[in-house]
């Protein structure tokens, strides 16, 4: 019998919340890191109309090699190596320092693929919002002007995938600067 996408889907959301059952988003709440995991998801099925169940898929792992070091073929024997390939695509190699890694993801941007582009881009609507809702207490104000700046450079190499999510993307960062300025007074 064939698995069904809700089943799949669900049984991503399982391997997310389990290989991410220690970690935490960074700022000062601590929030479950499988918050971000689901936003993510969320965005990339509202985009896709629902219409691309393994994008989906890949939203809620696409972490999983990066902070967990869940291998490629472990994703690819559960879920497909579409998913795979997808998560990998979106992937940091943490072996690089993070000023190479953020680098690359700029020059990187717009070479992926469609698919791959909508994910990232639904990903830094999620990390763009946090930077400016709940930033990580250590971080000061310009490292978090930064940060939204360089969200806005890779999303640059992003744009064409999904105007829906640019357009959601190009607010999300004029607020978190809207609040990242109200905390300077």
């Amino acid at each position: 019998m064939e698995t069904s996408s809700t089943e799949r889907m669900t049984a991503a959301a399982l391997a997310a919340a389990r290989w991410h059952s220690a970690q935490r988003r960074k700022g000062s709440a601590g929030e479950p890191y499988i918050n971000h995991l689901l936003e993510v998801a969320s965005l990339v099925t509202r985009a896709t109309g629902g219409k691309d169940p393994n994008l989906v898929i890949a939203a809620l792992l696409h972490d999983a090699i990066e902070d967990q070091g869940i291998s490629r073929a472990a994703i690819a024997d559960r879920f497909g190596d579409d998913v795979a390939s997808l998560v990998e695509e979106v992937t940091d190699d943490k072996s690089l320092p993070k000023e190479v890694r953020k680098r690359l993801q700029v020059e990187h941007a717009s070479k992926i693929s469609k698919r791959a582009k909508i994910l990232k881009l639904a990903d830094k609507i999620s990390n763009v919002t946090a930077i400016g809702r709940d930033p990580p207490p250590d971080w000061p104000i310009d490292r978090q002007r930064e940060y939204v700046q360089w969200g806005r450079d890779v999303v640059q190499g992003l744009r064409g995938a999904s105007p829906d999510l640019e357009a959601q993307f190009d607010r999300t960062a004029d607020e978190a600067e809207r609040l990242i300025e109200g905390r300077r007074v």
